[in-house]
């Protein structure tokens, strides 16, 4: 009697810190049931194993931000049944997106003592720049929860259930008083995907926007909540150019505020 084959998994990092399969392992227990669900055929964080693919599913973390990297996700994906993206940087280029607002040239001197040794892309790419990406999953790093009810999803054969919401309602189920109301604190979390729990409104500290820009943001009535609290411009275009900074909604804010038109009496 055959028994069927469990499906292939495999974890792939790209340029990053490493945090968000970091944050697969804090799993511990959670995912000691799922390797038993599946056969784990790449994750260099837990094992030294390699097996060749096609693999079920695919979780790739980091930004697309070398020549070797574009072929490498290329390749990956012609593999993979199931591709998903984990991470601010995988999704919108993360924090080393910052050099996609300036000139490389003049960034590598002041960087590297011998740029010349450098092969590095002009920018850092989002996965979905190179490859069709099957679903996204928010985060600086991603929570855990979500990544469980992600991978679970799809071995059921079934749409992941993450919310749509922003970090607002993760403030009203927490309790959390609003800071931007009661205390004049510029947060980003009415256009910030939920997921983290609101951790720094609930110790009175505005939202970073680690977990990118919610479904349909309303970044321009963000703007001016902001101008209204007295945000200069500049540190309202640094806001938008943090973590998630090249993510299409905040991507285009800081544009719009650093050639003028993002002043609230112009939109």
């Amino acid at each position: 009697m055959s028994t069927r084959a469990k499906p292939k998994l495999a974890v792939w990092k790209f340029t990053s810190c490493d945090g968000c399969q970091l944050q697969i392992l804090n799993l511990e227990d959670e995912l000691m049931a799922l390797a038993d669900a599946v056969e784990i055929a790449h994750f260099t964080e837990a094992t030294r194993a390699h097996l060749e693919g096609p693999y079920e599913i695919s979780i790739v973390e980091g930004s697309i931000s070398t020549p070797e990297e574009v072929g490498r996700i290329q390749e990956i994906r012609e593999r993979s049944g199931l591709l998903v993206a984990i991470g601010a940087c995988a999704n919108a280029g993360g924090i080393q997106a910052l050099r996609n607002f300036a000139r490389l040239d003049e960034m590598l001197p002041v960087v590297y003592a011998t740029p010349e040794y450098v092969s590095t892309l002009e920018t850092s790419e989002p996965m979905s720049a190179y490859v069709k990406v099957d679903f996204e999953l928010q985060g600086c790093p991603p929570d855990g929860g979500q990544l469980l009810e992600v991978l679970g999803a799809f071995l059921a054969g079934r749409s992941p259930r993450i919310s749509a919401h922003s970090v607002c309602m993760e403030c009203k189920e927490r309790g959390n008083v609003c800071v931007m109301v009661a205390d004049g604190t510029p947060c980003l979390g009415p256009i910030t995907h939920a997921g983290c729990g609101a951790i720094c409104p609930a110790y009175d500290r505005g939202c970073y926007g680690c977990f990118g820009p919610k479904e349909t943001p309303n970044t321009s009535s963000m703007t001016a909540w902001w101008q209204r609290l007295g945000v200069s411009d500049p540190d309202l275009s640094k806001a938008y150019r943090h973590i998630n900074g090249f993510a299409p909604e905040f991507a285009a804010e800081a544009a719009a505020i650093e050639s003028g038109d993002g002043k609230a009496s112009s939109r």
